[in-house]
């Protein structure tokens, strides 16, 4: 049975426990209060430079989501670097050697299972530093073409001419090749047409050029071409090349299709005919024999 001599030495056994432990944190509480004024200077300072970073940031980048991104890494590096101070002075060595192991080991385990993120990721800071392109750029991607409504550090939103909305990954983008259709602020517009084969080929070009002479927003500086490019099945092809000024898509649509009108109307007017896709079949004469045979007779 549990009597009062067990009791006893239990008591003193226990108490001795909890004297030992004060001792020790009445040792410990200089190194504490030391802990917890490094804390306190850490937050402060890291508050600090976040916003010493965000302001320098706003003179030199205009990519909100890379400098948001600086400025969280900024201010969880500085309380990471506060946090190991602190444990290094509480003589928690063992529990820093840990918490960096574990880091170690859990950033290479999320880089496997996120390596398709994190490449997109590094991508869009990449596409945010060098700016390849700004919002409101026209682009064409080897899938999609658009105009850029937001670049983000995951995904580029694209709007296409038909009105859809495409997040490209940064990826994507990034590893592939891209024509942005806005940084010359001009463009060459292509039409392709054909005449006969009875056509005087100088009165077509003369008749092109002509009805080019008060083109809407014709650049000068380049000159109007008319080059004739094959002999096709059924006329002899050309090409009419001029340049524009580009803004916007609706740009170029609307000035290829004013020189098509404006080509229609001018050989209409000239008697230049644009012929139909021909056919010539030829049958043979015991080819028409058999058929005369097979059709009834009037």
């Amino acid at each position: 049975m549990f009597g009062v001599t067990d009791f006893n030495r239990a008591f003193h056994l226990l108490s001795d426990k909890l004297t030992r432990w004060v001792q020790q944190f009445i040792l410990l509480l200089p190194n504490l209060l030391i802990a917890l004024l490094i804390l306190v200077i850490t937050y402060f300072t890291a508050g600090l430079l976040r916003r010493l970073v965000n302001k320098f940031l706003g003179r030199v980048s205009a990519s909100g989501s890379l400098n948001n991104l600086i400025e969280t890494t900024t201010y969880v590096g500085v309380l990471v670097v506060g946090i190991f101070f602190t444990l290094e002075v509480l003589s928690l060595d063992k529990t820093v050697t840990s918490l960096l192991a574990g880091v170690g080991i859990i950033g290479l385990a999320l880089g496997f299972a996120f390596q398709d993120i994190a490449a997109n990721f590094i991508s869009g800071i990449i596409i945010a530093v060098q700016r390849p392109f700004t919002v409101g750029d026209v682009i064409q991607t080897e899938t999609y073409f658009g105009t850029i409504e937001s670049i983000n550090l995951r995904t580029l939103d694209l709007r296409q001419v038909t009105g859809e909305l495409v997040r490209v990954p940064n990826r994507k983008v990034f590893e592939s090749s891209v024509i942005n259709f806005t940084v010359t602020t001009r463009r060459r517009v292509d039409v392709q047409c054909g005449v006969g084969y009875d056509a005087d080929l100088e009165q077509v070009r003369a008749t092109v050029l002509g009805c080019m002479a008060d083109f809407p927003n014709l650049l000068t500086d380049r000159p109007v071409e008319v080059m004739f490019t094959a002999f096709a099945d059924s006329s002899i092809t050309f090409v009419l090349r001029f340049w524009i000024p580009y803004q916007r898509q609706v740009d170029y649509v609307g000035a290829k299709s004013e020189a098509i009108i404006r080509i229609k109307r001018a050989f209409d007017a000239a008697g230049i005919a644009i012929p139909f896709p021909i056919r010539t079949l030829d049958i043979s004469p015991a080819l028409l024999a058999q058929l005369g045979r097979l059709l009834p007779k009037a």
